[in-house]
């Protein structure tokens, strides 16, 4: 039997009750605050701790981060699991095979030489790299490895989350999972839609070929003198290639006690660009699915007018659309940009070269010091007033009239 996944209109109102719920809870605790707090690591320690499991508090969900990169993103890649680190979730990192065994064998032994890691035994590298392929369909081949390491190795997360070292995190993880907390665990982040206009002539009909599938030397992909027809039996989805996707769909695509998921991945061999159609064709093609959409990838992501192959640059001058947004994400950033130092310092209270602090640190703050050196239960949380950014952008994304016109049209 089938399972449904559609979402009574009671449903989504009590879902909408118990975010405005939370955000009464915090909005009472702490009093009016600003859009985004300008408070430095000190101000977290007036949030007051919420033991998950407790009385009215659901337990929060666990996330399966993964963190790629390429030649010459070592630090980067670093810098992005310090930034969205926690002791809940699992991560795995991925330098593409471009990048030197040196750089891979300098991020082991990043892992392996923090205390935080080895306690928690939830980071891991990808040591059998896979070859990347820009506009090729081995970053879908990569992203499935990477989710088939994750279900083998951690039997309990809820949603798959993928970053790339120009990723970063707009808000704390504790505020992230405390909002998601009130979500149910169905629901899948994926922007799409099923106008490709363009597209069609020059991503659907063209055939390429992607030398990374049988190669170990990187280079770009090459048309055939062949088009093909438009899919007759299902219909193509594009969007964003960042997602976060439930564990259950995910296990649908890997598992493949269908032959949807095998079907569109052998169709999207020969397609440009895969990573933004290859899911979103899935997902909205799957009637156990297609309605568990969210038409949102939970990115701030600034595009020229018109679009172009590259999202901007995002500088200090898109800080405050960034936190306006709500999303707790934002991309492209280059390397070590100060509207990265400007995010660490205002909106995650973390230092360069320190985790992001959360509930799950005990220790002292005092003079500057590393609250995160000790640490306690990775279950505790302590969201910040700033989580109201999201709860803002979730509420009009499950607004009942608007929430099913967006979903796999």
């Amino acid at each position: 039997m089938k399972r449904s996944h559609r979402f009574p209109r009671w449903l989504l109102i009590l879902l909408l009750s118990s975010l405005l719920s939370a955000a009464i809870v915090i909005y009472a605790t702490l009093g009016y605050a600003k859009p985004y707090s300008n408070a430095k690591q000190s101000s977290l320690s007036q949030i007051s701790a919420v033991r998950i499991g407790g009385s009215g508090v659901p337990k929060p969900p666990r996330l399966a981060y993964l963190i790629s990169g390429t030649k010459g993103d070592t630090n980067r890649l670093k810098r992005v699991l310090q930034a969205v680190y926690h002791p809940w979730n699992f991560y795995l990192l991925h330098l593409d095979l471009e990048a030197p065994d040196e750089e891979r064998l300098e991020l082991a032994k990043f892992v392996k030489s923090e205390n935080v890691f080895r306690a928690f035994d939830n980071v891991r590298v990808v040591g059998n790299a896979n070859l990347v392929t820009y506009k090729g369909p081995t970053m879908v081949a990569s992203t499935l490895h990477a989710v088939a390491i994750l279900l083998r190795l951690a039997k309990d997360w809820d949603w798959f989350i993928n970053l790339s070292a120009s990723d970063y995190p707009l808000m704390p993880q504790d505020d992230f999972l405390h909002v998601l907390s009130y979500l149910p665990r169905e629901f899948n982040f994926i922007e799409h839609t099923s106008k490709i206009g363009w597209k069609e002539y020059q991503r659907a009909r063209p055939i390429i070929v992607d030398p990374g599938l049988y190669d170990t030397k990187k280079s770009g992909v090459f048309w055939t003198k062949e088009k093909r027809s438009m899919p007759a039996s299902f219909k193509l989805f594009t969007g964003s290639a960042w997602m976060v996707l439930t564990r259950q769909f995910l296990e649908f695509c890997i598992w493949g006690f269908d032959n949807l998921p095998r079907t569109l991945l052998m169709y999207y061999t020969n397609f440009l660009s895969s990573p933004e159609g290859y899911f979103h064709t899935v997902i909205c093609n799957s009637k156990d699915y297609q309605n568990t959409t969210i038409n949102h990838d939970l990115h701030y992501i600034k595009w020229h007018t018109p679009p172009r192959q590259h999202p901007m640059t995002l500088r200090s001058a898109h800080f405050d659309a960034m936190v306006a947004s709500g999303a707790p994400f934002a991309r492209k950033f280059v390397k070590d940009d100060t509207v990265l130092d400007r995010i660490d310092r205002v909106l995650l209270g973390r230092s360069r070269g320190r985790f992001t602090p959360g509930g799950w640190c005990t220790g002292n703050s005092f003079l500057g010091r590393d609250p995160c050196t000790s640490y306690g239960f990775p279950e505790v949380l302590k969201p910040t007033v700033n989580s109201r950014r999201l709860e803002t952008l979730l509420l009009k994304l499950l607004d009942p009239e608007k929430f099913r016109s967006s979903q796999c049209k």
